[in-house]
Parts: structure tokens; sequence; C-alpha cells
């Protein structure tokens, strides 16, 4: 039998997503002989501020057999419960969106039409007050869940905030221990066969050559391999998501550490907040149509908790996604496969779904193009649920009238989108497919908290008389009280 296996893995590209494929794919073909080769550049920058995750950074982290107390001290992480949304439905109003689960233990989505009858017989209770992890994020206090689904613990959720530089120097060193080699260089030019159009090695500007069977493309947006050399074409969703430039800069660190991300609406788009242990991140990310450079470098200047610790720094994008993210045997991992906003912190999480799905759909060395197809599907499917999401933060915002809002408040929507909209208006429902990453709670936390109004709820649940589920919804928030109080105080790592 001819041996079709891959043996050698060319990444382009270092930064979070080129350290995280060289990890996870080092430690998944241990004791394969597959030679893996990263091949970056350090006058090259990276983008380097996705600095807030969501709770499936624990698989990754997992995967790759990371010590959670070493990795939060070695990328000054701190812990994340979720994101406050400030301003979206005009000045002074906020809202939270949650990880972990709303209602008691084990009664999943169905709590949601609970509290939607509830409301509809007179409960007043704010949404966070039926969120333990809510809860715990606003009294500064925080424990890890626990696997005991009884439990009220186990509604518990959390991700983390890092530096993404110290994050991917970290993952570097777990990889160069694990045998990845590194090369330092710019790509010259890169070789073709002349069929099927499959790379099959890159030259360095000093000459040398490295040869591959599999390439993964993790160059950010110019897409050195996927679009600069394969053409792979881009959808751009600029018409929906307006915004396409960002300045960052860091300030001092807190002196008590606030356990969530905040997202704060702006005049042509939103600033973000995010406390690690050595800092606080910052940022501006807006629309340029609707507000310059200067403009919106002096407004997050001015909003500003403290004087910066750098200058800021100005990043420009065009949010949407390849036609492609794997075309013949190079795979977009990252930015290079597309751009979504950090509104809901999505970044690093399709780093490792990419590399999820690659790991799934791993290829011999002829790279089929079944697999190819069946990783675009999903991985773009993915895409495509998340724009949606993003869209509606921006379409269901009330009370601001800049012309960036108002523009988005009367804009079109995607078909998938009002008929999701469509389903909740009517009867309370969220309709998912069984693999998209935001789950009921997580619509329904921005659903509410944008003030979508849902008509009705699941008729199935009128078992329950209604002084009962009032009483019930009572009690839920006083055992989400006391489990509250009980919490440990969150303290720095």
């Amino acid at each position: 039998m001819t041996d079709n296996r891959i043996r050698r893995i060319v990444i382009l590209g270092g930064g979070t997503a080129g350290w995280m494929s060289a990890a996870a794919l080092s430690r998944a073909l241990a004791g394969q002989r597959v030679a893996i080769t990263l091949v970056e550049s350090d006058t090259i920058g990276t983008i380097g501020v996705g600095e807030a995750t969501i709770p499936t950074i624990h698989w990754f982290n997992q995967i790759i057999g990371l010590d959670e107390r070493q990795f939060m001290a070695e990328t000054k992480a701190t812990v994340k419960l979720g994101i406050e949304f400030v301003g979206w439905n005009g000045e002074g109003s906020r809202y939270f969106h949650p990880f972990g689960t709303f209602g008691p233990p084990g009664d999943g989505t169905m709590f949601l039409h609970r509290l939607i009858r509830g409301r509809a017989d007179g409960d007043t209770a704010p949404t966070e007050a039926y969120s333990l992890t809510a809860q715990a994020a606003r009294s500064g206090r925080f424990a890890r869940p626990v696997p005991d689904r009884r439990s009220l613990l186990s509604t518990l959720g959390y991700a983390y905030h890092f530096d993404a530089g110290l994050y991917a120097r970290y993952l570097r060193g777990l990889a160069e221990r694990a045998g990845v080699t590194r090369m330092e260089g710019m790509v010259g030019s890169v070789q073709q066969d002349g069929e099927g159009g499959f790379v099959r090695s890159l030259t360095l500007d000093d000459g040398r050559v490295v040869e591959g069977e599999l390439f993964l493309d993790c160059s950010g947006m110019r897409g050195l391999l996927i679009e600069e050399t394969l053409g792979v074409g881009y959808d751009d969703w600029s018409h929906w998501l307006p915004c396409d430039c960002a300045w960052a800069a860091p300030s001092a660190a807190e002196t008590r550490l606030t356990p969530f991300t905040r997202a704060t609406a702006a005049e042509a788009g939103w600033r973000w907040r995010i406390p690690l242990q050595h800092r606080v991140g910052n940022g501006y990310v807006f629309a340029s149509r609707f507000q310059d450079e200067a403009a919106a470098r002096a407004s997050l200047l001015a909003a500003l908790e403290g004087p910066p610790l750098a200058d800021p720094r100005l990043i420009r994008f065009t949010p949407g996604m390849r036609r492609e993210a794997w075309r013949a045997n190079v795979v977009a991992i990252g930015l290079s496969s597309g751009f979504l906003e950090p509104l809901e912190s999505t970044s690093i999480h399709l780093i490792q779904s990419g590399i999820a799905k690659l790991l799934s759909l791993f290829p011999a060395a002829d790279c089929s193009p079944l697999l190819a197809r069946q990783f675009n599907r999903i991985f773009g499917q993915e895409m495509l649920d998340i724009r949606d999401f993003l869209i509606f933060h921006y379409h269901a915002t009330a009370g601001r009238e800049e012309p960036m809002w108002r523009e988005r408040q009367a804009m079109a929507i995607p078909q998938t989108l009002t008929e999701r909209l469509a389903h909740f208006r009517n009867s309370g429902r969220i309709v998912l497919s069984s693999d998209e990453l935001f789950r009921d709670a997580s619509w329904f936390a921005v659903l509410d908290g944008q003030g979508e109004c849902p008509g009705d709820y699941n008729p199935l649940i009128e078992g329950v008389h209604v002084q009962d589920n009032l009483r019930q919804l009572g009690a839920l928030r006083s055992d989400i009280g006391r489990a509250v109080e009980a919490l440990p105080a969150l303290s720095r790592p």
C-alpha cells in the first residue's frame, strides 16, 4: 500500500492563530513522525488585541494540556463571566450577557418560557436576577462550575481575559518543546504545481525553501496563501456590519478586577474595556464613513479612565469571510479566513474552531476535495450564524439618534435573522441548529436586553398554576442570592 500520509506541515504566520495551530497539531500528531514548521517574521506585526474569550476556550486548553493556574499566570489572565452592554438602548441603558445558563439546574430552554410567562403574569424582577453567573459578576465573586447537574453551581460559566501576545508566546514554548520548528523569515515566493494549484513550497527572502504537503495560512487579513496565491475571493459584509476600523490603547490596571468585558455604544461604533492583571485593554471599533480616524482617536482617549500606557494603535479591516477557507492543500485559520469584529469575543473561538474542524477532517496528502467542501460548509455556516448574532446587536438598538445607528436600525437584515426574530416575537422560541455557537441563553440575554418582547410562550408549561410559577421564580431568585453570598470574593490570580 502506498504511503499517502502527510509528513510535513507548514504554518505560515505566528501570532495567536499560528501558535494555537502549532500547539494543537503537535499534540494531536505526537509520535506520528510529522514535521511541523512555522514560518514567521518578527518584522511583521500581529493584531494582538483579541484579549477576551468565551467558554469554548476551555476545550482548546484541555486538548493541548494547559494547566489553568500556570496559563493564567503566564498570560496575565483574569476571569471573564460575561459581557456588559452599555448604551445600546440609549444613554444610561445597560444589560448583561452572562456565560452559563439562566434558571435552575436542569431546566434548560424551558425556563426561559417560564420566565416569559411569569412576566406576563406580573413578575418584574430583572433578567439578571435569574442568572447565577450574572449575579456573581455584579458582586465580584467567583467559583468554578461543578459537574453535579443537580447543583445551582453547575449553571455557572466562565472564560478569560488574557494578553494575546503573551498567550502566543506561551503556546510557542509548548509547541517548540513538542518538536515544532520555527523559521524566522519573510516569504518571497510561493511555488505551486501546475495541475491542481497545490502549494508545494515557500521560498523565503534569503533563499531558503520550506516544503510541505499541508499548509496552514495564519498570515492574518492579508491571506498570503488563501487569497494572494489561490484567489478564493471574499464576501464583504460591511453593508450589515459597518465598522471597519479600531483604535486600541492600554491603560493602567484596576485595583479591583472586574470579571467581565464591557462594550459601550458610542457615536459611530462601540468601545471595549477588557481588564487584565497588568493593564486594562481599551479600544474603539468605529465606522470610518461616519467618523474620521482623528475624531475616533480623540473619542477613545476621552473615554479612558486614566492616561494611556502607549500611543493608540489603528487597525483597519473589512468584515466578512473568505468564500473558501480550505482550497487544495491550504487551510486558512484565524483572520486569514475572515474577520468578525470582537463584539461577542469570537475571534479566538474561530481560530480554535477552525483547528478543531481540521483535526476532525484531517486529510491524507492528496487533500481530498470532499474534505475541503465539508470544512467550508460547516465553518462557513458558523461564520454566518455569528454574523447574524452581531447584526442583531446593531439593528435592534433604540434611543440612539446618531446617523450610523439610525442607518443600522433601518437596514434590511438577512432573511435568516428575520426568520429567527419572527419566531421569538411570535412564540418566544429561539430556533437554533444543534451546531450553533451561541445557544438559547445567549440569544435570550441579547434579545431581552435590547428590548425584544416575545408575544407568547410554550404552552406546555401551562400545567403549572400561575401562582405556583411566580412562587418558583421567587424561590429561584432567593436561591441564587444565597448562592452568590456563599461564593468567595474574586481575587487576583
